[in-house]
């Protein structure tokens, strides 16, 4: 695991609430008010306790009297808050139970703020302890609670962006950072609709992450800046420590030594005052790298030693790695290669170690998980076969022709009732069915294309006539097919799609460039999938995302195979993007349309996932080029395959 990926921890240590208004002395009271007034709202809460965040023993206070109040959302709240406080204080075991036991209260008081906030908490302790997977797991939890709630609140569209945060710092764990960057550049978007200064700190510290370990080093320094100006902005000093450190680090990457130390140095003073080992052994690293490359090499040992000690007394192994591989290098250009053939030893033992410990816990992660998952499984099916022995018993009490009586009415009934769920399903399906097929063979596209060959009739040009003419009968005639099935292959999908855009896109003078790519993994005649459950996306993307552009125009279709349950397909334009899309005002009156076609399209993915061990999943993401200027949607469409 790369240095750069701690800063994750850092940022995400730091941002976790925001600024302290300094310690009250009047605690008592701001308790006394809060068991008074019950508030049951996260926002109101939290505005509160911020008072005492940092006090163990105003959390504490704080929860024993909701307790004894019956205040179970001050309670749930108290364990929660408390929770973090362990957590910042590495005491791990004991933030997990207190996050646990604030879950328990906020399910049975059914408050959603609070489970995604306790959620996105408890996933980052798990981050801390590199249990990726129990992580993983948390914040996907609290996203699909908090995007599952047909109003959002602030505090839900805050636990959004929370989620979307540490999904990218996992996968930056991961080493994925292109995946990374997307999700962070997701949760910038919804802080900006939060107009939060602090989550927009958080989220260009990590963007800048990204770019750092793939040494685009200016677009690191972009978003680092970005990140210290929103720090100035909360005047966060333990935000600026970071951000000098992460720039000063740059700095020293593209071999600035000078101005790497003029931003570092600084920051020591403020690192001590803060008092966390964590930061201060980050800044004596940094300090000694930036010194020994200015060539101050007794001061930069001196350093180096300080940030060492303190990374092996509070088991820091990632820093303390760092700490003997520049102190390898330091010795090297002293020319004592003995002590730099040490050094360099140590840093690969400590690393080999950190990773194999990592590793260690992700896997135990795992196991304990798969274990769990059996152990519940094994007591259900003890209790079914319980109750099964208790139904018997209980059976053969009684009289034999009333059992058949009642069994005989039972069955009816449940056959009525499956009949009728069938006929249901059934007229759903056929009614989602027709409302797609109307509207993909509306009467304005099969006007236009009949227009267009009425066109090329009239300027005598048989051949393009009878080519469009030809190439719209087969889109018919595949459509009507299609229709009449259910599900198709992959193979008779994609040919019906390659029709259907090659005559829009004569309409579009042949200007845009259709391109598909099919992973040679997936047999595509032998994936079944709802018929003409493409078109729609391409649709959106030739006429809401191409039609309005100038130049060239893009589309591309890929098929891949994701794992032996999924097949993705992307769908990608680079359009004008669906912000801009949406200023126009003709867009604004088609809103209305698309939507129902997305849904249609929703429904029947419904209906298909439905019978299947696995779900579909359906993303639009929003592309942007290097200046943040969009260039274009992707479609992301996860099938299960039968």
């Amino acid at each position: 695991m790369s240095r750069a990926i701690f800063y994750t921890f850092l940022c995400f240590c730091l941002f976790s609430f925001r600024p302290s208004f300094g310690q009250d002395t009047n605690v008592k009271n701001i308790i006394d008010e809060l068991l008074q007034k019950r508030f049951t709202t996260f926002d109101s809460l939290q505005k509160y306790t911020s008072r005492f965040r940092r006090d163990s023993l105003g959390i504490t206070t704080f929860i024993d009297r909701s307790q004894k109040a019956n205040y179970d959302f001050g309670e749930a709240f108290g364990e929660n808050l408390y929770g973090i406080f362990l957590r910042d204080r590495s005491y791990y075991d004991e933030s997990i139970a207190h996050h646990q036991r604030a879950l328990t209260l906020a399910e049975a008081i059914n408050d959603v703020e609070l489970e995604v906030s306790i959620l996105n908490m408890t996933g980052v302790v798990y981050r801390r302890i590199d249990a990726v997977s129990s992580a993983l797991d948390n914040h996907n939890a609290a996203l699909a609670l908090a995007e599952s709630q047909p109003k959002k609140s602030n505090a839900l569209l805050k636990g959004i962006a929370i989620s979307q945060n540490s999904i990218g710092n996992i996968y930056l764990l991961l080493r994925d950072y292109e995946q990374a960057e997307k999700f962070f550049k997701m949760a910038i978007n919804s802080e900006i609709n939060l107009t939060s200064d602090l989550g927009m700190a958080i989220n260009y510290a990590n963007l800048g992450i990204t770019y750092e370990e793939r040494e685009l080093y200016d677009k690191a320094l972009i978003n680092y800046q970005k990140s210290l100006e929103y720090n100035e902005k909360i005047n966060s000093d333990l935000g600026r420590v970071i951000c000098h450190n992460s720039i000063g680090q740059v700095y020293l990457k593209q071999g600035k030594p000078q101005e790497a130390l003029a931003l570092i140095k600084p920051s020591l003073p403020k690192a001590l005052e803060i008092g966390d080992k964590f930061y201060i052994a980050l800044t004596y690293i940094n300090l000694g790298w930036a010194n020994s490359e200015v060539g101050n090499l007794s001061l930069g040992e001196n350093y180096l030693l300080k940030g060492k000690n303190i990374a092996k007394e509070n088991d820091q192994k990632q820093f303390l790695s760092l700490a003997y591989m520049h102190l390898s290098q330091l010795k090297e250009k002293t020319g004592d290669y003995n002590a730099a053939l040490q050094y360099q030893r140590k840093s690969q033992e400590v690393q080999e170690a950190y990773l194999n410990e990592a590793n260690h816990k992700y896997v135990s992660n795992l196991i304990y998980k798969y274990d769990t998952e059996q152990k519940k499984n094994t007591i259900s099916l003890l209790q079914q076969n319980n109750e099964i022995a208790q139904i018997q018993l209980s059976q053969s009490r009684k009289n034999n022709i009333f059992i058949l009586l009642v069994a005989f009415l039972i069955l009816i009934i449940l056959i009525i009732l499956y009949r009728q769920t069938q006929l249901r399903n059934q007229k759903q399906r056929l009614n989602a069915e027709q409302k797609l097929m109307r509207s993909q063979m509306n009467p304005h596209f099969i006007f236009n294309a009949l227009l267009s060959i009425r066109i090329y009739l009239q300027n005598s040009n048989l051949e393009d006539a009878t080519n469009y003419l030809n190439q719209f009968a087969k889109l018919i005639r595949s459509i009507l097919s299609s229709s009449l099935e259910k599900e198709i292959t992959l193979a008779e999908e994609l040919e019906t799609m390659r029709l259907y855009v090659n005559i829009e896109n004569i309409r579009f003078c042949n200007e845009i460039d259709y391109k598909e790519t099919i992973d040679d993994q997936v047999d595509i005649s032998a994936i079944k999938i709802p018929s003409l459950i493409l078109q729609p996306f391409l649709e959106n993307a030739l006429w809401h995302g191409l039609q309005a552009k100038e130049g060239y125009k893009r589309l591309a279709l890929d098929v891949k195979k994701k794992d032996e349950h999924y097949i993705t397909i992307t769908i990608t334009d680079n359009g004008i993007g669906r912000k801009k899309t949406m200023e126009m005002p003709s867009e604004k009156i088609n809103t209305q349309k698309k939507s129902i076609g997305i849904n249609l399209t929703l429904k029947r993915l419904q209906n298909f996932s439905k019978n299947l061990r696995h779900n579909y999943t359906l993303n639009f993401v929003d592309l942007y080029d290097a200046n943040e200027n969009p260039e274009g949607t992707q479609v992301l469409l996860n099938l299960p395959i039968k």
